[in-house]
């Protein structure tokens, strides 16, 4: 009998597909589908269709969870629990690799270079062919601060004998101890710490969280450094510095052990030792108002040691190499030619192609991880996979093309190939029709978001899928065309010498009362421009990519501020106190604390959640729900999807003004299908994206500063961002837009392109003008692109 029809032997096929079904996770619908290992999938769809349920949420999270089962119990505690996603059967899965654009390092040590690896091979580098030697890669890591330490030690010897010794310790760190490896260091107003008028009982303290009714208040009253009743002003220089900057120090209050520390120390751990971008917008207000950062006089903001900057290579230490373009790293390192470091050196220039070779050889490794874009992020994330010699991984991509100008857009789908090419599964979860066109499958997820999406719409080739008439079919061709007429400006906002970052010197008047759009490729200098060098005082409202927290008790209702109008229509209907319609106040159920579910830990296991049996999930007490207001109850208002609380809060004995102003924006932004009691954690990265619009869209400015609003958005959704766009400049409002989107350039009245090239080769305007001349003139890259798109929509 031949192999092939052994029955011992095992189907080769079989094993040739990733099989979902019934897969149900957030909206999905019993999904089921097949998909091709070793090739490229890419998953399509509007935003809130389900595609980061399915890619995300069942296959590679299932995926993961699998693999955290093979270790240890003892080594499953230390580690994330998940639990298994809703779906019948998952067969075929391999070793997945996620690759999202969750933003890096919320840690102001963190760098590129740390986070990549690349500062290790750098540190070992330099404690090995540096001149003059100075210690190990510790000496020069910014981390590691210099230790000394001498004491008697007991050795044990043999037969229970025992001998006490004197010993030294000593380590050698290259954290520079001015500003403990942060590179700055910090000055307080201390007006903006307290009033010294008043006493600590009458609310002297002005920092967000310190307040005198809870634990800080016991401790302050208690501590005994000085008399909380008395005027700051009138404290004697030693309670002053008790106040300010007393070292950790053990007391008792009210029985009570507890630990004082004066509020600088107290400050500088809680909120400066974060990154600026991760703190809540009221701290982050605090800290711009009462903390001035400048460069650590002793380091110079290399964060290093007198030592490790002493040390050099080629004339080189080691900032200076951290602070090269790692394009000229890159070539510094290949000119290096040492035989006994050969192996680190040829694994460090690896490393540094990559980052050349993704298209980020504009960073430097010491540019703080914090500060990266999601797009930056993920492709720093992508230079460990790049020359791994792991095959047959499934490698998972969120939206890759993200902040990527269309000429970038080709080199990361050669990327994806590669990857493809050495034996692995590709998942792509993208909306950009150049990184779809190269799929070998498709699944279209849909047919709209949220609650109408969740099925699977299409699967086969990209003919098929323009073929197949589904939303995603029938907007893959699309583009749109140069305005016939451009508006004219009502005035110019000047920036003069500009020099943030990369941008040389640059003087520009960006017109105003029209729709700008800022574009160039990525590194150019765009958000340098935008965000770095326009005014402050100039009425600007800025809606960047930061990430939007919340916890899962988080909501757009509770996001946009639309509860307090809500909350305040049920009190005046029904002649109580607002905050019982609260499910984080006085309205929660007992049972669930409000949470409409109860979670169980089981500790290595995963922990479970089930449906509170007092209020069946409603979140509210029983007495809270006997409330109605337009004969609906809280829950069943926050039930509501955006467009149908729109209509109830407009009109009736239900309408609300201030409710109604905050839900006509959420249905501006396309998010008139969200429901608005639906926690954050199950949004999108659109979604979130365009809550932010939202909420931004009621702040008083003139200007609208937006970065890459087309982010995460569908192809069919970006002329319905156009429309809004254009109502907000047609309201009076100038519109000032960092954006790689053709569509959004053509839309433009105005175009300032930056360039040629990124980080030194960029930073200057290479063209100033509308998309007509743009197109005609030809004469930069981002006008090549565009012009064949125009092309394209014009043949």
């Amino acid at each position: 009998m031949s192999m092939a029809t052994s029955p011992d032997v095992p189907n080769v096929d079989s094993h040739g597909v990733i099989r979902v079904h019934g897969a149900r996770e957030n909206n999905l619908k019993d999904v089921s589908v097949e998909i091709p290992k070793r090739r490229l999938t890419v998953f399509t769809g509007v935003s809130g269709s389900g595609k980061s349920s399915l890619v995300f949420g069942t296959i590679a999270a299932e995926s993961q969870r699998l693999i955290n089962e093979t270790y240890s119990a003892f080594v499953q505690g230390f580690m994330p629990t998940m639990t298994r996603p809703d779906v019948d059967v998952l067969e075929g899965l391999t070793t997945a690799i996620l690759v999202d654009q969750r933003r890096m390092g919320g840690d102001a040590r963190s760098t590129v270079g740390t986070a990549t690896d690349a500062n290790a091979m750098l540190r070992i580098l330099f404690s090995r062919l540096g001149q003059p030697h100075i210690g190990s890669p510790n000496a020069f890591s910014f981390n590691v601060p210099s230790v000394r330490a001498s004491g008697a030690i007991t050795v044990e010897r043999g037969a229970g004998k025992t001998k006490t010794e004197t010993a030294t310790f000593t380590r050698l760190g290259g954290m520079c101890p001015r500003c403990e490896g942060r590179g700055s260091v910090s000055d307080f107003d201390l007006s903006a710490l307290y009033d010294d008028a008043r006493s600590l009982n009458e609310g002297a303290l002005t920092i967000p969280g310190y307040t005198m009714d809870g634990w800080y208040g016991r401790i302050f009253r208690g501590c005994g450094f000085f008399d909380p009743d008395k005027p700051i002003r009138k404290f004697t220089e030693k309670e002053l510095h008790d106040l300010l900057y007393k070292e950790p120090t053990k007391i008792k209050v009210e029985g009570i052990n507890l630990t004082y520390e004066g509020l600088i120390p107290k400050i500088q751990k809680s909120f400066l030792s974060k990154d600026r971008e991760s703190l809540q917008p009221h701290v982050r207000a605090f800290v711009d108002r009462a903390v001035t950062f400048t460069a650590c006089p002793a380091c110079g903001g290399t964060r290093l040691s007198e030592a490790a900057l002493s040390s050099r290579i080629a004339g080189i230490n080691i900032a200076d190499a951290c602070a090269m373009q790692i394009s000229d790293l890159a070539e510094w390192v290949g000119g290096l030619d040492e035989p006994s470091a050969a192996p680190l050196l040829a694994t460090l220039r690896r490393t540094l192609d990559s980052f050349v070779e993704i298209g980020l050889g504009y960073l430097s490794l010491d540019r703080p991880s914090g500060t990266l874009s999601g797009g930056e992020a993920q492709r720093v994330k992508m230079i460990r996979h790049l020359g791994s010699a792991l095959t047959d991984v499934t490698y998972v991509f969120d939206e890759p093309t993200t902040g990527l100008h269309p000429h970038d857009i080709q080199r990361m789908n050669d990327l994806l190939l590669r990857l493809r090419d050495k034996g692995n599964t590709v998942l792509v979860v993208e909306h950009k029709p150049e990184t779809i066109a190269i799929a070998d499958h498709v699944v279209d997820l849909g047919p709209g978001a949220g609650t109408e999406g969740g099925t699977v719409c299409f699967e086969g080739t990209v003919e098929g899928l323009r073929a197949g008439g589904t939303v995603t079919g029938r907007h893959l061709g699309d583009r749109a065309s140069l305005k016939e007429k451009v508006r004219t400006p009502t005035g110019t906002l000047e920036i003069r010498g500009a020099a943030a970052h990369n941008l040389r010197d640059v003087d520009v008047d960006i017109p105003l009362g029209v729709l700008v759009v800022v574009t160039g490729v990525a590194g150019s200098g765009k958000s340098s421009l935008v965000h770095g060098s326009i005014p402050a005082g100039a009425g600007v409202v800025s809606i960047d990519q930061g990430a939007i927290r919340g916890s899962r008790r988080s909501n757009p209702a509770t996001y946009t501020g639309l509860l307090d109008p809500i909350r305040k229509a049920f009190a005046k209907a029904n002649g109580v106190k607002p905050a019982l319609f609260s499910a984080n106040s006085e309205g929660a159920c007992p049972g669930c604390n409000g949470a409409g579910v109860v979670y169980s830990d089981l500790a290595i296991m995963a922990g479970v959640a089930t449906v509170c049996e007092e209020c069946e999930g409603r979140r509210f007490q029983a007495s809270v729900l006997e409330h109605r207001l337009g004969g609906r109850d809280i829950s069943e208002v926050l039930a509501m999807p955006v467009t149908e609380a729109e209509e109830f809060f407009g009109a009736g004995e239900a309408r609300t003004p201030a409710a109604h102003a905050i839900l006509a924006r959420l249905a501006d932004v396309g998010l008139g299908y969200l429901t608005i009691g639906q926690p954050l954690t199950t949004l999108s990265g659109g979604e979130r994206q365009r809550l932010k619009l939202a909420t931004h869209m009621a702040d008083k400015g003139g200007v609208y500063v937006l970065d890459e609003p087309t982010a995460g958005l569908h192809l069919a959704d970006v002329a319905q961002l156009l429309g809004l766009l254009d109502r907000l400049v047609d309201s009076g409002k100038s519109v000032i837009v960092v954006e790689h989107h053709q569509a959004v350039m053509a839309h433009a009245d105005w175009i300032i392109d930056l360039g040629p090239g990124a980080g030194h080769d960029g930073g200057r305007i290479v063209f100033e003008g509308t998309p007509a001349d743009l197109v005609a003139a030809r004469s930069t890259l981002t006008g090549e692109h565009l012009a064949t798109y125009i092309g394209a929509f014009t043949s």
